[in-house]
């Protein structure tokens, strides 16, 4: 039974690219386990991702639109799916490890908090030592999931996910994963998200189609899978044979403002800032109402108070919260239940 692992771990050896991140090579992880007889380790990184907690809630957690109630809008988890799709298919085009690239796209968001970048930024002001969802991600798989053992990932998933994030910024930097996989993650997520956050924008008419700015839609393409097919393509040919993952210029210069576009007309328009506040309101008297009820937490979030300060442990609880579990939560702190007739 043994020989199937070594059969794929063979066949990585003579058909991947010598760019690629080869499963055997692996730099291993924080602590030793025995191989799997059938799956490479990059394959056993997947499936631990796939069936942990964390990656479940990502399907009611916001992405853009805050709790929606409407059934097409893009959740955490379908943008995690989304990412995963665009970066296998560069990964396979590219002869890279598409196993590993598969791993860190679906553990890439797990430390996202409830209603999206607006829990980022409470926790990041409420948290001595800031917040961000990749290092929190990083967190979740190396110390919160699976009751506080951890997932045990490979370092080159572990480093993937801890370096996919960019925010507003470039694209490329010094910051960029050691992998051509954990590069390739980067990409997609900005493929994924200016795409669907597009979508969702004008299914909640807060843009329309005709409002995209003409330079960018003139170079891209006006419907969502011809804007993904170019920029797929745009990074699939600038980084053919090479060790680093690119996007032609033109193409990254057009699809970088589509973001700008949506950071101005989208994530801080009034209709959404009015929603982000309430969430924002939230997501503090939890954070406070922790605080000074730490045993609630539990266990085995709790019993790193010691070590990271209760702070930290307080951002841990929050930070898993589904956007319903927080406003259940919040109701039942802070709101009067109504007498029965």
């Amino acid at each position: 039974m043994i020989e199937i692992r070594r059969v794929q771990e063979e066949f990585e050896r003579r058909n991947l690219s010598p760019y690629a991140a080869l499963s055997a090579e692996s730099k291993g992880r924080l602590r030793s386990i025995e191989e799997c007889q059938v799956r490479t380790a990059f394959q056993r990184d997947r499936d631990r991702i796939i069936h942990c907690k964390a990656f479940r809630r990502l399907k009611d957690k916001t992405q853009v639109f805050l709790a929606p109630k409407g059934d097409h809008y893009r959740t955490r988890l379908t943008h995690t799916l989304e990412v995963s799709q665009i970066a296998r298919t560069i990964a396979r085009a590219l002869r890279l490890n598409e196993d590993l690239t598969e791993a860190i796209a679906l553990g890439h968001d797990l430390g996202h908090t409830p209603f999206g970048h607006a829990g980022e930024a409470v926790l990041n002001r409420l948290t001595p030592g800031g917040f961000a969802h990749a290092r929190q991600s990083l967190r979740v798989v190396d110390l919160l999931e699976n009751e506080g053992e951890g997932l045990n990932l490979t370092y080159e998933t572990r480093d993937g996910i801890l370096k996919h994030s960019k925010g507003r910024g470039s694209v490329t930097s010094e910051e960029m994963p050691e992998t051509l996989e954990g590069q390739i993650v980067r990409f997609a997520d900005v493929i994924a998200y200016v795409n669907h956050d597009i979508d969702d924008a004008i299914r909640a008419e807060v843009i329309s189609e005709s409002d995209l700015p003409d330079q960018f839609v003139k170079v891209l393409g006006s419907a969502r899978n011809k804007r993904i097919d170019t920029m797929v393509k745009a990074v699939i040919r600038a980084s053919l044979n090479r060790p680093v993952i690119e996007m032609d210029e033109t193409i990254l210069e057009a699809t970088l403002g589509l973001r700008e576009y949506l950071y101005e007309n989208v994530y801080t328009c009034p209709q959404m800032m009015d929603q982000i506040e309430k969430a924002e309101h939230v997501l503090e008297s939890l954070f406070n109402y922790y605080l000074e009820h730490i045993d609630e937490i539990p266990p085995y979030i709790r019993r790193n108070a010691e070590r990271d300060g209760k702070h930290r442990v307080v951002c841990d609880f929050i930070a898993g919260m589904t956007d319903g579990y927080a406003l259940e939560t919040y109701r039942r702190l802070f709101l009067p239940e109504p007498w029965g007739y």
